[in-house]
């Protein structure tokens, strides 16, 4: 195992699997950005994640399943495990127990992350509570008539 990649998966599970921010925030180049999905977010917008996550799961455990390093890329597959119990993605408690797979691509400069590029299923994570419904429904006619006479 590299000593950067040895460096990573310390401070990344700290971060992830324990809460422990700061230790994340100690490798991360001023610079640093993390691309996903729904967009570029900056360190300040991963560490609320992270809070957040621990905040809505007990038990929240964050395992890495392997971890390879190319000499520039760090990449690593994760699975995430908890007790949904707090509001999460504005899905309230659940009170399931819920795992997700990802994976994280860290590129790395100077013993610091410069970026990271996160892939993972939000499906996956909301079917494993059991949400089938994802996104919001179009009202139809009747829904219009329902909320009408509600008034």
């Amino acid at each position: 195992m590299s000593t950067m990649l040895a460096k990573i998966a310390v401070a990344w599970t700290r971060a992830w699997g324990f809460g422990e921010t700061a230790a994340f925030e100690a490798i991360a180049a001023d610079n640093y950005v993390r691309h996903s999905k729904t967009g570029d977010e900056d360190l300040e917008a991963v560490v609320t994640q992270i809070r957040e996550s621990h905040e809505a799961f007990s038990d929240f455990d964050v395992e890495i399943i392997n971890a390879v390093d190319d000499g520039q890329i760090i990449a690593i597959h994760w699975r995430s495990k908890g007790r949904h119990t707090g509001t999460f993605m504005e899905v309230p408690p659940t009170y399931r127990d819920v795992a997700v797979d990802g994976a994280a691509f860290l590129s790395y400069a100077e013993g610091k992350i410069t970026d990271e590029t996160s892939i993972w299923d939000p499906r996956e994570f909301l079917s494993s509570m059991r949400i089938w419904h994802l996104g919001k429904r179009r009202p139809s006619s009747a829904d219009e008539k329902e909320a009408r006479h509600a008034n």
